[in-house]
Parts: C-alpha cells; sequence; structure tokens
C-alpha cells in the first residue's frame, strides 16, 4: 500500500485531504501541532505530533522521515495573520515564515529521494494570495508567493525524474484557518470553498495520465464573498 504525508491533517483542508487519500486506498501519515478529539480512526492512518513552526522539532522529524518510504507529500500546514505590516510582531513574522515556507521546503528536502525513487507526488498547498497583492497580507503573500516559485523551479530541476509537482492555490475555503481572524469565509455556498473542493482538486492530480503534470491548480469560489466578525 503506497504511502501519504500530510502536514496539517488534524483540521481543515490538512483533513480533508488526509480523509480522501485514506479513502482513494492510501495509507496516510497526518502531521499536526496538536492531537484532536476527533483524530482520525482507521488503520491506515497514523499521527505524528509536531509543532511545524518550531526548527528544532521540524529538523528532528525530517531525520526520521529520510527512513520513510514516501509516494505523496502535501505540504498543507499553515497560518495567516492579516494586519499593516508594522503591527505584525517578530515572532509572528518569523514563524509565519518558517511555518508556510521554510517548513515544505525542509520535509520536500528529507522526502524528495524517495518521491522520485516511487515516481510519486509533490501537491504544495499554496493560496490565491500567491497570485495577487492584497493589503494586510503581505507577510502571507511573500510565504505563499515564495513556495509557488520553490515549486516550479523544483518542477524544472526534477523533470528528468517521473516526479510530480503541483502548486495548488485554493481561495477563502470554509475552515478553521480563520477563527482568530477578523473575517470568515461568507455564509453562501456559491461564495466559498469547501475543503471537499480542494480533495476533489487532488483526486484529480492523482488520476491523470502520469506523462501529464497539472504544475498549476487554482480554485475559486464562483462569486466573491467574505464575512466580517
Amino acid at each position: 500500500m503506497k504511502q501519504a504525508l500530510v502536514t496539517g491533517s488534524s483540521s481543515g483542508i490538512g483533513h480533508g485531504i488526509s480523509l480522501r487519500l485514506l479513502k482513494l486506498g492510501y495509507k496516510v501519515i497526518g502531521i499536526s501541532r496538536n492531537i484532536p478529539s476527533d483524530l482520525i480512526r482507521d488503520k491506515n492512518f497514523t499521527h505524528i505530533k509536531c509543532d511545524l513552526s518550531d526548527e528544532k522539532q521540524t529538523l528532528s522529524l525530517c531525520e526520521n522521515l529520510k527512513k520513510q518510504n514516501i509516494f505523496i507529500l502535501v505540504n498543507c500546514a499553515g497560518i495567516g495573520v492579516f494586519e499593516p505590516h508594522e503591527e505584525l510582531s517578530l515572532k509572528t513574522i518569523t514563524q509565519m515564515s518558517f511555518l508556510n515556507l521554510t517548513t515544505p521546503m525542509l520535509l520536500t528536502n528529507a522526502t524528495l529521494r524517495s518521491l522520485k525513487k516511487n515516481d510519486g507526488y509533490l501537491i504544495n498547498i499554496s493560496s490565491i494570495e500567491a497570485l495577487r497583492a492584497s493589503k494586510f497580507a503581505c507577510v502571507y503573500s511573500a510565504t505563499k508567493a515564495g513556495l509557488k516559485s520553490f515549486s516550479d523551479s523544483l518542477f524544472e530541476e526534477s523533470r528528468k525524474s517521473n516526479l510530480s509537482i503541483t502548486n495548488i492555490n485554493p481561495d477563502m475555503t470554509q475552515s478553521n484557518f480563520y477563527e482568530s481572524l477578523r473575517f470568515d469565509v461568507s455564509d453562501k455556498d456559491n461564495e466559498k470553498l469547501l475543503t471537499s473542493d480542494i480533495a476533489d482538486a487532488l483526486e484529480h492530480i492523482l488520476n491523470m495520465r502520469k506523462g501529464a503534470v497539472v504544475s498549476e491548480y487554482t480554485v475559486r469560489s464562483l462569486n466573491f464573498g467574505i464575512k466580517k466578525k
């Protein structure tokens, strides 16, 4: 049974993708900072507790992952703080940069030989913010644009292998991502995405002929909507 590694598996998009991969017949290693009360109960799911915004914990995890046989890596864990740049604390800037950009690069480094050997898949969950400029999103947008650039460059670097690399850019998706923010997704179905929409995109990528790669996959709601708290 092929093995997938999913970060941020305890909630939101990472949780939805983990459930979809289990349904598709993969063994899933889920990584998250907390062990949720509704942890996925499946014989093919293994949870690793790790704070991926902590450098020491992440580097230790990477050493262990070098021993794993990984077919799919989904870098999904991330945080967003949307404030005027001068209002952000230095700690917030550092944590957001590390978790959203440095951690995916480290995990990719640790698993890349395995992914290439297995003709596998690297899926980086970026954001619509990687493709546009939005106020109060300087650091978040920079990290997601950096993740997109990393994916694009690694795709070119890896084209002699059979590794497929895709950058998925979701628009606002209903999840706990917005719990501590001043805004949330709209209540209207056509003004938001669901985690299942992103899981559908991933399934589409996996079902494509291996000789074809969707290197950039942007998913947006049909209409625009936002809810202020």
